[in-house]
């Protein structure tokens, strides 16, 4: 039997348990219907959160701004790396702006700042922006 994962789908925040060898079937929410894993970084915000970095699958959050350079020249990059790590790591992207609170709690410093999250906890942390293969060997250090 195969080994089922607790990920929290990115529009209603609801858990779902999907088995393992069915992360590629594109799996969709019990509660709301919609794709539990995306392609796509998926917006986060305060009240979503607590419930975002439950689950099995590892959650790295892009903290940024609008008025930053670097944070819009990062995003690109951001969505490809989505792309190529769909199944394996979600994606999001926090509005530091709009999220002042939470910015806060994860003491945000600067912007663009990934935070890898696995089992609830933050694991790493790295601020500023990087190429698509610097992103994706940052990632592999930390085992994924």
């Amino acid at each position: 039997m195969s080994e089922s994962l607790l990920i929290p789908c990115p529009h209603c925040n609801g858990l779902n348990r999907i088995p393992a060898g069915r992360l590629a079937d594109q799996p969709k929410c019990g509660r709301c219907k919609q794709p539990v894993l995306l392609s796509k970084p998926f917006n986060l915000n305060q009240a979503a959160y607590a419930s975002q970095i439950k689950g099995d699958l590892p959650l790295l959050v892009d903290v940024w701004a609008e008025w930053c350079g670097p944070c819009k020249s990062f995003a690109p990059t951001f969505e490809q790396a989505a792309a190529h790590l769909s199944g394996r790591v979600r994606l999001a992207k926090l509005d530091s702006e709009a999220n002042q609170q939470l910015s806060a709690q994860l003491g945000i410093r600067s912007i663009p700042s990934l935070i890898l999250f696995k089992d609830g906890r933050e694991v790493a942390r790295q601020s500023g922006a990087m190429p698509l293969q610097q992103l994706l060997a940052w990632l592999n250090g930390q085992g994924l």
